[in-house]
């Protein structure tokens, strides 16, 4: 896969999760949840947007060390971060975007599409929203999952509503959004279903709840249909969530790559979007900082 910091992926970064096994803090476990604020103050440079980075690709580093580094660009959080990291960024001085309900294996292939996954998946989210509701975290991850030959397309959005439906109450009263993710089927994550926007938006649209939004990443709806500004544009009251990368190779967003992220952001922006937009690529220089603190500039709207 093109997606390897130091020959990690972001499938064989959650494998060795699942194999460590899922430690949350006690305190996140036994305290009483509040609802989560959806919108945390960024760096007064930042611009108009506010802008995390995803930890999997710089997870050779540590944590605690990472997060430092992050601040200093001026970045006002960090995504993709299992319940017992989440203490460490928030130490830091930075807000957690996006957070794990689970360490599991097959977290991706294994989605609401399948009906058969309901019961485990809503039962991890039922125990991860109150976290996060009481942890500050306004998001939390879920997958459509990996195509079944035996579910056609339209019974695949029927399965994902209905399951979804059956957690976005919850969702709702404690003030956390679960952004189901769209990624490609071409490059990276054969077989996996929400592959396309329409997919994605009929199953929000059936779900109709704003507490239950899409992931747009910008990298993988590039690889799979292009026409990322106007299909943002068109369909941003269905999005809770965005993820940068470089088209081809999920690398720096500069001017090696076929995308022009400035103008993008400042398309977001200007929809007055009051969400994360996230960094997800693979530093390819010596110092990933110097391609993090470049992506943050590129961003700055």
């Amino acid at each position: 896969m093109s997606d390897k910091p130091h020959g990690v992926s972001r499938r064989a970064v959650l494998g060795g999760l699942a194999a460590a096994g899922a430690v949350a803090s006690k305190d996140l476990r036994t305290a009483s949840a509040s609802p989560a604020v959806s919108a945390a103050s960024p760096a007064a440079s930042a611009g108009r947007l506010k802008q995390s980075v995803c930890r999997w690709p710089y997870s050779h580093i540590p944590l605690a060390a990472f997060c430092r580094r992050a601040k200093q660009i001026g970045l006002a959080a960090i995504d993709l971060l299992q319940i017992d990291e989440w203490p460490i960024a928030q130490e830091a001085g930075l807000d957690v975007s996006m957070g794990y309900a689970s360490r599991r294996e097959k977290f991706i292939e294994t989605g609401f599409n399948d009906p058969t996954n309901h019961a485990l998946l809503i039962k991890e989210l039922e125990i991860a929203i109150p976290l996060a509701a009481h942890a500050r975290v306004p998001n939390v991850i879920a997958m459509f999952g990996n195509r079944k030959p035996q579910i056609d397309e339209s019974e695949a959005v029927g399965n994902c509503i209905a399951g979804l439906s059956k957690i976005a109450p919850l969702a709702a009263e404690l003030g956390v959004t679960i952004c189901v993710e769209l990624l490609n089927s071409k490059v990276d994550h054969a077989g996996y279903q929400g592959d396309h926007t329409a997919f994605g938006i009929a199953v929000m649209k059936g779900v109709n709840s704003p507490h239950v939004k899409l992931l747009y990443d910008i990298y993988h709806m590039q690889i799979m249909e292009g026409d990322v500004i106007r299909t943002i544009r068109g369909n941003i009251n269905w999005i809770g969530h965005f993820h940068t990368g470089g088209v081809p190779g999920r690398h720096e967003i500069n001017g090696s790559q076929e995308l022009n992220y400035h103008a993008i952001a400042a398309a977001i922006a200007d929809l007055n979007y009051q969400g994360y937009v996230a960094h997800e690529f693979v530093p390819t220089r010596p110092d990933p900082f110097a391609s993090l603190a470049e992506a943050f500039r590129v961003c700055t709207v």
